[in-house]
């Protein structure tokens, strides 16, 4: 990617039994259009008695993206949708005025051995809708956008690229696109982006101007437009970015505002418990810092 602002490693964090990469944001870079947090999820092996067990927990101001490489995760929220995705498709969930869901092992996995891998991935909402009714939008796999460019897989997940549309119903111009590396060639992307744009790089490596990049490292740059590197075959990348917002965003824990006593709102309503519940759940993920 030409004139690469900024190069950042994986960040590693446990989350109970799993290991979380945090890919952003971080000091030097809060955000990349308007994504403002991505993990990635895995991958991790879990035996008969290891489940993932996200217990309800609240969201304003934004959409969440959650797409699988392996696994399942049983998805519940405070709108009454129960969906298990699986590996491909797309859950999005956007919060606007509020949302609680929970994530967990679907049933029929929990007491075999499973392996879970994927991007979790919040995309905040423009101003004018930040505090919009909350929905809830799943995409099955083989209805997102695929096509093949000489040697490579091309996927839309999200957004818009050219002439190609996602069905993930998106609030503000953005993509993510995934590109798989059938053989070692350039990939020329010149004018073919716009905003600003990530390069996260899952497996394998890419080369720019001499300097080779590998796996779990992420590439920044301001000028989307110029995007151009080598990629090795067998490698798979993720593009991701858009139009930034002129807003500053402000993030504490799950919550996504341009402003801050929204956010201050939404951790006094948390606190006291007057979220919507999410059906048949009773357990919740208290406030960070709280006495509960």
């Amino acid at each position: 990617m030409s004139n690469i602002d900024f190069i950042f490693e994986e960040k590693a964090a446990d989350i109970g039994n799993f290991l979380v990469g945090r890919l952003l944001p971080f000091r030097q870079k809060r955000n990349i259009g308007p994504f403002v947090f991505i993990d990635h999820m895995g991958p991790v092996e879990l035996g008969s008695g290891e489940n993932l067990d996200v217990a309800p927990h609240p969201h304003i101001g934004l959409s969440t993206l959650t797409f699988l490489f392996d696994g399942a995760i049983k998805h519940k929220d405070s709108l009454g949708n129960d969906i298990v995705i699986e590996p491909g498709a797309v859950n999005w969930m956007t919060a606007g005025k509020g949302v609680v869901h929970s994530e967990r092992t679907p049933d029929y996995l929990r007491t075999v051995d499973k392996s879970l891998h994927g991007l979790q991935i919040w995309i905040a909402l423009p101003k004018n809708l930040e505090v919009m009714d909350p929905n809830f939008v799943h995409i099955d796999a083989n209805d997102l956008p695929v096509w093949k460019e000489d040697n490579l897989g091309m996927k839309l997940i999200a957004g818009e690229f050219e002439d190609k549309k996602s069905d993930v119903p998106v609030y503000s111009k953005l993509y993510m696109i995934e590109i798989k590396a059938n053989k070692t060639q350039t990939v020329n992307l010149k004018n073919r982006l716009y905003g600003e744009s990530g390069l996260y790089i899952l497996e394998g490596s890419i080369k720019h101007q001499n300097n080779e990049f590998g796996a779990k490292q992420i590439l920044i740059t301001k000028d989307a437009h110029l995007c151009e590197f080598e990629i090795t075959e067998g490698t798979t990348v993720y593009l991701f970015g858009g139009e930034p917002f002129p807003e500053e965003r402000f993030i504490y824990w799950n919550f996504v505002s341009s402003s801050r006593e929204t956010i201050e709102e939404a951790k006094q309503k948390w606190a006291a418990q007057e979220f919507p519940k999410v059906p048949g759940e009773t357990e919740f993920v208290p406030l960070p810092g709280s006495k509960y």
